[in-house]
């Protein structure tokens, strides 16, 4: 009876995934930007609104990096096949770490020579410079187009998704003051999620 129940959520679930647009987790997951924005300008990120809203953003990006990473262990396991959306949660996760690039640099930093200079002497942005360097070719071949011309060599490159996801947790990490449980939670997600993978990239290591 459980088991029964189980397969027809998950049935359920398929079903409402491949009648949802990816243009509609576009919208959905891009609200927060004015959102927060309108947050900003009007007090209700508190007293450090560019930290605050650099924060939120960030925090985001993680988040969406971490869903990505779900997916497959999600079909893996569960039979809840939610692929078709691993390309716009990878662009959106993108997208967000320009944001929160953005506001730290423009916003935040407000200099370029003190950009280049945090970049160099503070280990936790290098970190997330690294993370943010990864994307950046992840960004540009996500599309149709280049995955037909690259072949094998596109789906080697989007391994690179495993080392951004590790960066941008211990990113999280070292920058939060003091000892924080969330940015730990997050880190040990990635690890677990990771961690999931290696038996599968041994395989093909050794094929």
């Amino acid at each position: 009876m459980i088991a029964f129940t189980l397969d027809r959520l998950v049935d359920i679930i398929n079903r409402a995934a491949r009648a949802i647009p990816t243009w509609a987790v576009y919208i959905v997951y891009l609200i927060p930007v004015p959102v927060l924005l309108y947050l900003g300008m009007t007090g209700g990120l508190g007293r450090e609104p560019i930290r605050a809203l650099e924060h939120e953003l960030g925090e985001i990006a993680l988040q969406l990096l971490i869903i990505g990473l779900c997916l497959s262990p999600l079909r893996r396991f569960a039979g809840i096949n939610l692929l078709k959306f691993r390309r716009t949660i990878g662009v959106l996760a993108f997208t967000y770490v320009v944001l929160h690039f953005t506001v730290w640099a423009v916003l935040d930093v407000q200099a370029l020579d003190r950009v280049w200079q945090d970049i160099v002497k503070r280990p936790y942005i290098t970190i997330g410079m690294a993370a943010f360097a990864l994307m950046i070719p992840l960004a540009v071949t996500s599309n149709n187009l280049a995955m037909r011309r690259m072949g094998a060599v596109w789906r080697k490159l989007h391994l690179l998704t495993y080392p951004v996801a590790l960066l941008a947790a211990v990113h999280f990490v070292w920058l939060s003051r003091g000892f924080q449980l969330e940015p730990l939670i997050y880190l040990a997600i990635v690890l677990g999620l990771l961690a999931l993978r290696v038996p599968g990239l041994r395989k093909k290591a050794t094929a």
